[in-house]
């Protein structure tokens, strides 16, 4: 069994909509279904979900080649940034890289990044060691900050944003049973 962190490929940015609402382009939906024939998911038995539009839509592409259900877990959410909702691209690189460098600081109201490490990792936690464990590969579908932020803490490392995805739609793999990082990012499919 492997945990496979994916996030989200591109998405439609809208200002206007909630980012939390967002959903996938369409380059980003020709991307996750490549991704979801791959060989890199054929050993998926269980799909988990943040509760976030483009996290579900993306899960729900690689649950339906499985032919799987897609489980959401509230806890596997993008890092809380409801304080500023939509920032502008420079603004937002910004204040990630701040939130990335003072882990202990709520960056413009945002939500820590030790306290959204420690909620991804509890998630990723009870889903792996839940009641009925997984007999394969289990896929999470969630978002780039929380997925840097749990890939430091199981290599770990200090919080940084050396950990951070190159760009949406990426994915890294963990074993478990060996408490080891298999390899780190690396694109779902051609952009």
């Amino acid at each position: 069994m492997a945990l496979i962190f994916i996030t989200h490929p591109e998405v439609m940015v809208d200002p206007a909509t909630p980012v939390p609402n967002w959903r996938l382009s369409a380059r980003g939906i020709a991307r996750m279904r490549a991704f979801a024939a791959s060989p890199a998911v054929a050993h998926v038995t269980a799909v988990w979900a943040s509760p976030e539009t483009k996290a579900t839509e993306a899960a729900g592409l690689l649950a339906a080649r499985r032919r799987l259900a897609v489980q959401v877990h509230a806890s596997l959410g993008e890092n809380d940034r409801r304080a500023t909702g939509f920032l502008p691209p420079d603004d937002f690189e910004r204040a990630a890289d701040a939130f990335f460098a003072k882990p202990l600081d709520s960056v413009r109201g945002w939500e820590t990044a030790r306290a959204a490490q420690a909620r991804v990792a509890q998630a990723v936690s009870d889903i792996l060691c839940g009641a009925a464990p997984p007999d394969g590969d289990v896929a999470v579908v969630s978002h780039g900050a929380v997925g840097a932020l749990l890939l430091s803490q199981l290599l770990g490392a200090p919080i940084s944003r050396a950990y951070d995805q190159p760009s949406q739609g990426h994915y890294w793999r963990f074993d478990p049973l060996t408490a080891t990082v298999v390899h780190g990012w690396r694109s779902i499919a051609p952009a």
